[in-house]
């Protein structure tokens, strides 16, 4: 608080407002008590002021002088009515009084205390013990000011709670905080009351002035500024500003118990907003999710097309085949942006998406930007929250100016990301990735399938690919049937990448490098960290037109190598622990590797969409031999049962 806020005429004024309001809001045929009817007559939620005498009598009484607001507030009324909708009356110098915790608040809220809290927590926990209560009568709120939490201009933070909250206490930075958070709160219940006469007055013309310029900022790419009065004309209960602000917070990332207002069951709106609700509650509650546990009152009373729009998305989201698909450019532009980000280029979608941002265009005024992008499997993670303010910073709608910023990658280029460790793991990880020249991504899985039926699989995040079941319901020991993610890696090259690949085998290996070079190069390369004392493993494996034409293998001490290879990928080159005759753990020597072969090749892997993209999936030929006479290996078969157990 400033030291002006909460002066003499500052009280006058913003009481006399909310008492007018308050007045003018009371419908006639309302049945109110004699205090209230007296209330209503006089204009006047207050009382008289408080005599100095009575002010100074009160503060000998508690032996403490009263905070500023406090103190300032009595000068002007003794006492209050109807401070918000649970707390009924305010005391005056009468019945202001140190609290009595009958109840053994300090107690209970003292339990859960932990040894390291903040001071913040301790007096939050310790406030039963010590304040003055103001509450004379409530819906069992208690109206805390705490003599020891108290600010450089002498004010005592308040504190408000009730029993029916299941929450700490709320703290308020002063008295005059709390009654400005009272002031929102008659507001917005008042705004909720559709059986009340029309709730217009001079605050609701304000407020409702300032969100109408608020989305013409946010339009113009000012949504910091426009966020803030959106967040205050909601708290005041004004419709349209909860729904904006929402859109706001969703592309920051800001997405718990968002659920813009209603906004998603309008007809016009429902396309953009609904399937973005849905997305975000089937990628936590999963497929099988039903959406009328969450979102129908949301939906309730909308009319049955919306009802009808719920369960259509909600199906194409179960499958994995929800598009967003706006109109005009912009939807043109979407549509690039979905095939690119469908192979891995997720930089190149955000790009398209960016430069056609000018040409969106909303399907009514209360749509601030393309919601429904978040929505979409393919595009929905490009979009991410540094993203997301690039985008609201980017004038679009009505306020275009046809100037964009200009976009910012984030995958790094090239191979070397792969020896670091993966998102949420301190610990390297195995991998290993075939590399294809001249064959587009979806043309794949017929050079080196699992079998002549193999196909694509819709795009999904590795982790859910793995989770799916195999077609074939059959697994076994000798077999090492990758399940690979493709997409692009560079001009004319594309790849199929395995990040939770089987241990190394290196009697049974078998390069799938001839079968993907059919038309072209190809390229294998399966790297693993050092386990059980084994050494690190680098293998590398160039194959054209169904020859291989060289392959190294670095495994722990020894190094293995066939044909010509290139002097820039000579193992011994990149691993130099082995041409001195040590083991390979696993170092520099990988990175290297990996530069060189980007180098050569001019390949790169797009960590962000294997990171946190949507890739198509397929299941390879087996990367080791059959069995040979003798050896033994077990087969197992999901499925009914038909009395075949096991082969050896």
């Amino acid at each position: 608080m400033t030291e002006t806020a909460g002066a003499h005429d500052d009280w006058r004024r913003f009481l006399t407002r909310w008492s007018e309001e308050w007045a003018d809001a009371c419908a006639l045929d309302d049945e109110l008590g004699p205090d209230d009817e007296e209330a209503r007559r006089a204009r006047w939620l207050g009382f008289a002021p408080a005599p100095p005498a009575r002010v100074e009598a009160l503060e000998e009484r508690l032996g403490h002088r009263l905070p500023p607001s406090y103190r300032t507030f009595l000068e002007v009324t003794d006492g209050w009515r109807h401070a918000g909708g649970f707390v009924w009356r305010l005391a005056g110098t009468a019945d202001a009084r140190w609290y009595e915790d009958d109840a053994g608040l300090a107690e209970i809220f003292q339990e859960d205390l932990a040894q390291d809290a903040s001071r913040e927590e301790v007096l939050e926990a310790t406030i039963w013990t010590r304040a003055l209560e103001l509450a004379v009568d409530s819906d069992a709120v208690a109206v805390l000011l705490d003599p020891e939490d108290v600010d450089e201009h002498g004010e005592w933070a308040l504190y408000t709670w009730a029993p029916w909250t299941a929450g700490p206490p709320e703290r308020h930075a002063s008295f005059w905080e709390f009654m400005r958070a009272a002031h929102r709160e008659f507001h917005s219940l008042r705004a909720c009351e559709d059986d009340r006469p029309e709730f217009v007055n001079a605050t609701t013309r304000e407020l409702d002035a300032r969100v109408a310029e608020a989305r013409r900022d946010a339009l113009r790419g000012a949504y910091v500024s426009a966020e803030a009065v959106l967040t205050e004309a909601r708290e005041f209960g004004r419709p349209r500003a909860g729904a904006l602000r929402d859109q706001i917070r969703w592309l920051l990332g800001d997405r718990y118990a968002r659920t813009f207002d209603g906004l998603a069951g309008d007809p016009v709106y429902a396309p953009e907003l609904l399937p973005a609700l849905l997305a975000e509650e089937t990628e936590h509650q999963g497929r099988s999710w039903d959406a009328d546990g969450a979102y129908a009152a949301h939906l309730r009373g909308g009319p049955d097309g919306t009802r009808e729009l719920e369960r259509e998305v909600l199906g194409r989201l179960r499958d994995g085949t929800y598009a967003y698909a706006p109109r005009g450019p912009f939807g043109d532009a979407v549509r690039t942006a979905r095939e690119q980000a469908r192979w891995g280029e997720t930089d190149a979608a955000w790009r398209t998406l960016l430069a056609a941002l000018p040409e969106w265009r909303p399907p009514g005024p209360d749509l601030l930007a393309p919601i429904g992008l978040l929505a979409d499997p393919l595009l929905g993670p490009v979009l991410t929250p540094e993203r997301g303010r690039v985008l609201l910073s980017t004038p679009r709608g009505e306020e275009a100016t046809g100037v964009v910023p200009a976009a910012v990658d984030q995958d790094p280029r090239g191979l070397a990301w792969l020896t670091e460790p993966a998102p949420g793991s301190d610990r390297r990880q195995a991998y290993r990735f075939v590399l294809v020249e001249g064959v587009e991504p979806a043309a794949l899985p017929g050079l080196f399938g699992a079998d002549d039926g193999t196909a694509l699989r819709v795009p999904m995040q590795e982790q859910e690919a793995r989770r799916t079941p195999r077609t074939d319901g059959v697994s076994s020991s000798y077999d090492d049937k990758a399940l690979v993610a493709v997409g692009r890696a560079g001009d004319g090259w594309s790849f199929a990448v395995d990040r939770e690949p089987q241990p190394f085998h290196d009697v049974r290996f078998v390069s799938p490098a001839r079968a993907a070079s059919r038309y072209g190069r190809a390229v294998v390369v399966w790297a693993e960290p050092d386990s059980f004392d084994r050494g690190a493993l680098f293998h590398l494996s160039v194959a054209e037109h169904g020859v291989e034409r060289y392959a190294f293998t670095v495994f722990g001490g020894r190094c293995e190598r066939s044909g010509e290879i290139p002097p820039e990928l000579v193992p011994e080159r990149l691993f130099p622990e082995v041409r001195d005759g040590g083991r390979y753990r696993r170092g520099l020597g990988e990175t290297a590797a990996l530069d060189a072969v980007a180098a050569r090749f001019g390949v790169t892997l797009p960590r962000f969409a294997l990171d946190h993209g949507r890739l198509h999936t397929f299941r390879t030929r087996s990367w080791t031999r059959p069995p040979e006479s003798g050896e033994t290996y077990t087969v197992i078969t999901v499925g009914p049962r038909t009395g075949g157990r096991s082969e050896a």
